[in-house]
Parts: C-alpha cells; structure tokens; sequence
C-alpha cells in the first residue's frame, strides 16, 4: 500500500473531507459532469470520469484510516505508511494520541516545524533530527528490518564519462554558480544536489518508452535533469503558491485553443499555473532524448518538457499528454514520475490513455472520423479542418503524418523551430 494519500491532521482530513464531497457531486449525474467539463469531447469526460472514480476511492479509504486511527485501530494506517520510514514517524505520533503542536512542544519546537517536515514525510530532515523524533515517540528503528525504498539515501554509479557529460550540459545551461565551474567543484555541487532531490523526492521510478518500462533510478542524467526541473519548479511554486484542484476542467478548452496564436506555448505556461500545474521547459542532456515528464513536487503536478523535437504539433501533443498523466494518473503514478520518450510506437496501458486523451482533447474522434481531412493530399482541406476546430494546423498535419507513417509528408506544415526559442536561448538555457 502506498503512504501518497496518508493523512496526518485533523485539518488535512478536513479538506480531503471536502474533496471527496466535491467528487460525489461531479460524480452523481451525468448532467453535473458534463457541466463541470462542458465543451470537452465525451472519450476525454469519459476518462475524467474514471479517474475521479479512483482519486475518489483513494481519498475515502485514506479518511477511513485516519479515522480508525484516531479510534485507536491502527491496521489501515500502519498498512499505508509501508517502509517509508517518514510515513512511518507520522503513524507513530497519530498512534501515541499526539497532535504535531504536542510533538512539537516535546521536541522545544514550533508547530509549522512539524507541520513542514510532515508534508514532505520527513525526506528533507536531518539524521539526526530524524532520531531525536524517533526516540520522542519511542520508536526504534532496525534499518535491516525496515528495508526503506532509498529514498534517503542514494548511492550513484556513473561512470567519469557519463558523469562529465551532465557537468558539460549543467555549465551550458546555467545550472551552476560562478563559483562552481571548476570539474571538482561541480561534480561535488551536482552530487549534493541530486542527494537533495533524492533525499525529498526518491528516484524516478521507469522511463516509459512503449510496452518496456526501462528502470531509470539509477540514470544519473536523467535524475540530474529531473532535479533541475524540480528546482526550478520549486522556485515558481515559492513565489506563486498554486494550489492543484482538478474537479473544474473547462478550462482545457482553453488550454487547446491557445495553439492557434503564435505564443500560444508561453501563454500555455501562464494558464496551467493559474490551474495549479508548473510547466518547465528544460533542455534534455545528450544521450536521453526524450519528450516530457510529469510528476509530483509534494502535491503539485510539475510538467517537464525537453522540446527536443521542436515543432508546433510536438509541442501540443506532448502538452496535452503530460496533462493526462496530472489528470487521470494523479495519485496512481505521478508520485513516481513518468517520463515520456513519444516516438515509440508500442505504449502500455497508462501511456495509451494518455495519448488517447490528448489526442480526442486536440481532435475529437466524432470529428476526426467524419473529416475528409484524414485522406486529403494537399493542405487546403486540412486547414479548413483545423479552423473549424479551433487549433494551429500544425496539430492536424502532424496527426496525419504519424496515422499514415509518412514522415516526409507536409514537413514544411509542423512548425517547425517555432517553440524552442520561446523558452530557451540559441545556447540552451531558460529566456
């Protein structure tokens, strides 16, 4: 059992109380629903339907653990925390009958302290901390026993080559302060800050690349670039302080109409944060091309985009897929992490919802169906098409080209080169 949706307050139960309040309402007729998504297409309700189906069975079995907890039965909650040994520290202080302001006033400290370190389940406390906690709740810890997933500890082996590479790429792309360019002062800078990630996050879980899910926890370049997306995500989240509520989706209309306008992707960028999502653009480091990646910084969604293929339709789609995965997978995968490689043809069940959800958000299957577009040999009746549905024609001729797997067709329609300068410099760092 997973420790993602453990609570650990009266208020959080409180607001996860109300969450699941709002889902039965979404839930309840098919009228309310669609209200509440109106304009989307029915295979993207559908979907959003499921998805709220399973946000809404997690988050009802989480309050009923927390309650039997506060009862005094302690199967349930014991069962979600599992080996996380943070997970495991807020089950103890809920079975000892202690509030965090207890805690905290034992331990000599404030009460946003505890609350702070229980939100991020104790990843960014110190050892030390970590057993002075411990030891007020009168916990001891075998680690031989406890077998904790390495989220804590993180031993990397890369070789000098590979680990070369990323400090190349980490000093083209302003990752590193002035002070930190010198080889041994950037190899240790980035090792301290990949411990730092994987002390708060853990590693990133399967680099999904159609039906074979390649482990990549180990990949140093891939945790490296992960971990610089997550700062930077950490940065916006600092400052704008959004807040994820998925039940109002209307606004994916929205999101899809911006396509037409010529910085519809920065604009793109600006609307997702207003609806609590960071998106980052990053460029990939040499050797792990792949398109995207989503996951979870605390409880905010964060989209990572390479844009190493770097067209208009590209662009949109692997949005619109990493949107997916916030939406329908937020608390059966994002946790982890998926990072996104679209090239491959061959997807798993996970990665197929998604592409079927961004592809029916940006094309309606109804529509597309029925469209003499999808035959068509020269542009003019896939631009119609495209204006009748209010998206950048590029979306349509790249959907065209990958159903007829003819890549040297409409080449000069895609956008080509139209994205990339909108976020990074000709060198490859953030405008």
């Amino acid at each position: 059992m997973s420790s993602d949706a453990l609570i650990s307050n009266d208020r959080q139960a409180r607001e996860i109380a109300g969450t699941v309040a709002e889902l039965d309402g979404a839930l309840s007729s098919e009228q309310i629903l669609r209200s509440i998504m109106a304009g989307l297409p029915h295979e993207v309700v559908e979907a959003v339907r499921r998805s709220f189906l399973a946000e809404r069975h997690e988050l009802a079995d989480a309050l009923r653990a927390f309650s039997a907890a506060k009862s005094g039965e302690y199967e349930s909650i014991r069962d979600r925390a599992g080996n996380d040994p943070g997970a495991f520290l807020i089950v103890a202080r809920i079975m000892r009958g202690l509030s965090q302001k207890d805690l905290a006033r034992k331990l000599g400290l404030r009460e946003q302290a505890i609350q702070r370190w229980e939100s991020e389940k104790y990843r960014s406390i110190t050892l030390s901390n970590y057993q002075k906690v411990a030891q007020t709740l009168g916990v001891r810890l075998r680690l031989d026993e406890l077998r904790p997933r390495g989220d804590w500890e993180y031993t990397y082996d890369v070789t000098t080559d590979d680990l070369m590479k990323v400090v190349r790429h980490a000093r083209g792309h302003k990752w590193l302060d002035g002070q930190d360019q010198e080889d041994e002062k950037a190899i240790s800078t980035l090792v301290r800050l990949v411990g730092d990630h994987v002390s708060r996050y853990g590693t990133p879980s399967l680099l999904r690349t159609g039906l074979k899910t390649v482990d990549r926890a180990q990949d140093w370049s891939l945790l490296s670039w992960k971990a610089q997306v997550t700062r930077r995500a950490e940065r916006v989240i600092e400052e704008a302080r959004p807040k994820y509520r998925p039940i109002n989706l209307s606004w994916l209309i929205d999101l899809v109409r911006l396509s037409v306008l010529d910085d519809g992707p920065r604009r793109a960028q600006e609307l997702l944060l207003e609806h609590g999502i960071v998106l980052v653009i990053e460029a990939h480091i040499k050797g792990v091309p792949f398109d995207g990646a989503s996951f979870r910084a605390d409880d905010i969604p964060v989209i990572g985009m390479t844009i190493c293929r770097d067209s208009i339709d590209n662009f949109w789609f692997t949005l619109l897929h990493e949107v997916a995965h916030v939406i329908l997978h937020y608390r059966t995968g994002l946790s982890a992490g998926f990072f996104d490689d679209l090239a491959f043809e061959e997807l798993d069940d996970l990665e197929q919802e998604a592409n079927s959800f961004a592809g029916s958000l940006l094309i309606p299957t109804e529509a597309w169906v029925r469209s003499p577009a999808r035959i068509a040999k020269s542009p003019e009746p896939i631009e119609k098409f495209a204006n009748l549905l209010g998206i950048h024609p590029a979306i349509v001729f790249g959907r065209i080209r990958m159903e007829r797997k003819n890549y040297s067709i409409f080449s000069n329609k895609i956008g080509q080169g139209l994205v990339r300068k909108q976020f990074l410099s000709d060198e490859g760092f953030p405008l």
